[in-house]
């Protein structure tokens, strides 16, 4: 691993510039009053700011700002009613009712509003028993809000100052996700590679993919600066990110049976020096990556067109000692493998043109894309829509039902005063932290908090026992504090750890000599509120991943199946619609990330909730292979050459048919004997007319040595369409005769649940 670029990817990415402006607001004004003596009195100032802050989410800037501004409002109505009540249990436990099904439900419109609600639901808690607050609540209200409203200030005047930063530096780790992705591909061109392991990682690296390009789409789509193309800094940003999404594309296409491949050619240096190159080109991704989250000019790190020479040349000399008329086929899927490699480096390197800021490139730049049509969907505020979720057949509904109930189970626990609680909201807190709408999430989020919250409270003892400088455990607080909020949403376990740290050393602060009572309730709090927050997640109202596989198996074959009848207009018609099928792409990769992700949730839960495992997995690892050889296809759609050899209508009717009937076995029926009879279609493709020839040629010694590398026969191209189509039919096949066995042994058709 190359730490030093891996250090590189987390200091300039947008999670530690997140977090050093979190703790900067909050810390500046604390210096502010420690210098007056008085940060023990405005201590809820800081804790105002870092409530508000938190519920910042990537995404346009109206939609932050308009969030942030709502978050400020609920967090002080939330403060003044958990203040008024907090002397009368009958009304504390209705406002937890309240406030607990109010604040989870509003997370069915996005997961911005959803952060809003979580952490208004926190703010509850720690005003719920005035242990922060002290006699005068006016007071205390009055100075929380200060610090809440600062941070909108704080907002407000960075995003004004640097109104481009976010979506630059998510778009940077766009690439940068890419670039990983590459080296698992990589993988795949050593030598004995492991290949159940690197499908794996594939897999979970499409999700990251997918989530990470969903909320760079909304931020770059939504944000009128960038849209409307107004500077040449937004136009080249707006470049850089539709770059990323075909450059995703084309790694996607370089799916190929790999086994075979290195059977073939096991006896060579090339799949190995194939792989090598593969790492370069990663290497540049990330580059053009850490670039574009830093701000600077990239430059290319090697000499991309002297090292795919190298390997071109490694080709042509072993074509020209090996390639006869039995290893034909081998060398014509090499051919096509090298033939993408080249259109990727050339790609990588139009992408670094980009970074030369050419004013008339920017000027001239126009997507020439309806942009409304590649935005997420959001669910708009409005009241129809959560009434209609007020319902137990609603996973958001059945969720703020838990969340509730693990709240007033802990709020309860925490009256019974001879356990000698002394943090109530510590309890509430961390239920709130851990519960999530996903069982395997909530799972692992305990386990990490519980572990996170152990060693980071021996650590901060042992800081506090030993060092005693105050600029030293200053110098300590600020780091964590800038580790917990640039890790909270990529690494939990750390995360917790530091802010264990940060909440240890900032209560010495505060009050020096109480770090053996704050050691004893932080862990046993954080104890019970994990407990209580495994027990409701398992026994009430959970929501399994398995009740929702059928819907995301549904949604992933239809998409899959438009997603190639987009593919295949071109070559049935003239018209091929770049935008339509853009949209179309976009659309079945969506759907094969929720699948997946959905399937890796799955796996976490209790084994007898892992309901037809095998099937969906096989379902999953079908549906990855589909949507990665239909990629492959569309290579073919984009370009002017013809194809009349292939017999495009008969494929394109035989694997819809086969696409059709998978569906229609999802739904629970039978299959029409037409779509049988459609799936067994035999295509009047003329390639083996045209490969007899060719290897009689070869067997005549009429071999020509052309070292063009960015030339592919006419007939290694037909090949590989027809062997691509040959490959999609496949999968389709295998992947309805999963759902068929699935069938048959249930005696039924496939149930909800």
């Amino acid at each position: 691993m190359n730490y030093s670029a891996e250090l590189k990817k987390f200091v300039t990415g947008q999670s530690v510039y997140s977090g050093i402006r979190i703790t900067l607001a909050a810390v500046l004004p604390s210096l502010v009053l420690v210098h007056f003596g008085v940060l023990k009195d405005y201590y809820l100032f800081p804790l105002g700011t870092i409530f508000v802050a938190l519920t910042d989410q990537p995404g346009p800037f109206i939609r932050r700002r308009n969030a942030l501004s709502f978050a400020v409002a609920c967090f002080l109505v939330v403060a003044l009613i958990a203040s008024l009540v907090m002397n009368f249990k009958i009304l504390v436990l209705l406002e937890i009712i309240v406030f607990g099904m109010f604040f989870s439900l509003i997370g069915i419109y996005g997961q911005r509003l959803a952060a809003v609600g979580s952490l208004a639901l926190v703010v509850m808690a720690i005003f719920i028993d005035g242990h922060l607050t002290g006699g005068n609540i006016a007071r205390s209200l009055l100075i929380f809000a200060a610090g809440c409203i600062w941070f909108l200030i704080i907002f407000l005047i960075v995003t004004t100052i640097q109104p481009y930063k976010l979506a630059s530096q998510m778009i940077g780790e766009n690439y940068l996700q890419l670039s990983e992705f590459l080296k698992i591909k990589a993988g795949y061109y050593q030598k004995n590679p492991d290949f159940d392991k690197l499908s794996s990682q594939v897999i979970a690296k499409q999700i990251e993919i997918k989530n990470l390009q969903e909320d760079t789409r909304e931020t770059v789509f939504r944000t009128r600066t960038i849209v409307n193309e107004s500077t040449t800094t937004s136009r080249l940003l707006m470049l850089m990110f539709l770059s990323s999404m075909d450059l995703h594309e084309k790694l996607m296409t370089s799916e190929s049976n790999y086994q075979k491949l290195q059977q073939s050619f096991e006896d060579s240096m090339i799949l190995v020096n194939i792989h090598d190159y593969l790492i370069l080109l990663s290497n540049e991704i990330t580059n053009i990556g850490l670039s574009l989250q830093i701000g600077t000019k990239a430059k290319p790190v090697s000499n991309l067109e002297l090292e795919l020479q190298k390997i071109n040349s490694h080709y042509f000399e072993l074509r020209n000692k090996q390639m006869n008329a039995g290893t034909l086929e081998n060398f014509m899927i090499l051919r096509q493998i090298l033939a993408r490699i080249n259109e990727i480096t050339k790609d990588i390197s139009d992408i670094y043109k980009i970074f030369s800021q050419d004013i008339k490139l920017a000027k001239s730049l126009s997507t020439g894309l309806d942009i409304k049509n590649f935005v997420p969907n959001e669910e708009k505020i409005n009241f129809k829509v959560l009434r209609n979720n007020i319902s137990l057949s609603s996973s958001h509904f059945r969720h703020a039902v838990r969340v509730t109930t693990a709240l007033l189970i802990g709020y309860l626990f925490s009256l019974f005063q001879f356990i000698g609680i002394g943090h109530t909201y510590w309890i509430l807190i961390t239920t709130v932290a851990i519960l999530k709408p996903a069982y395997s999430i909530t799972k692992k989020r305990n386990l990490l908090r519980l572990y996170g919250t152990v060693v980071g409270a021996v650590l901060a003892y042992g800081i506090l026992y030993f060092v005693s400088s105050g600029p030293v455990l200053f110098a300590i607080l600020m780091v964590s504090m800038i580790l917990c909020f640039s890790l909270l949403k990529i690494q939990y376990f750390w995360a917790v750890l530091f802010m264990t740290m940060y909440v240890f050393l900032g209560f010495n602060f505060l009050s020096p000599g109480h770090i053996n009572i704050i050691f004893k309730d932080r862990i046993v709090d954080t104890a019970i509120g994990g407990i209580i927050a495994f027990l409701v997640s398992y026994s009430i109202l959970p929501v399994w991943e398995h009740t929702q596989n059928l819907d995301l198996m549904k949604k992933c074959v239809e998409s899959n199946l438009i997603y190639f009848q987009s593919v295949m207009s071109k070559f049935l018609t003239d018209g091929f619609n770049m935008q339509d099928y853009k949209v179309k792409r976009k659309n079945a990769i969506i759907s094969l990330a929720n699948l997946s992700d959905n399937f890796q949730r799955m796996i976490s839960e209790p084994k007898n909730q892992r309901k037809k495992l095998e099937v969906v997995h096989q379902f999953v690892a079908t549906s990855h292979l589909l949507t990665a050889y239909i990629a492959s296809l569309s290579q073919y759609s984009k370009n002017k050459e013809k194809y009349p050899e292939i017999d495009a209508e008969s494929w394109s009717r035989k694997i819809e048919a086969e696409m059709h009937q998978i569906f229609t076995l999802l739904n629970g029926e039978d299959i029409d004997k037409a779509l049988q009879m459609e799936s067994r279609l035999m295509p009047d493709d003329e390639i083996e007319e045209l490969l007899i020839q060719r290897k009689n040629e070869i067997l005549e010694r009429e071999v020509f040595d052309r070292r063009d590398p960015d030339k592919v026969s006419h007939l290694t191209e037909l090949k590989n369409i027809h062997d691509i189509l040959e490959l999609i039919y496949d999968v389709a096949r295998e992947q309805r005769k999963v759902i068929e066995k699935y069938r048959n042994e249930s005696h039924a058709t496939l149930p909800q649940s």
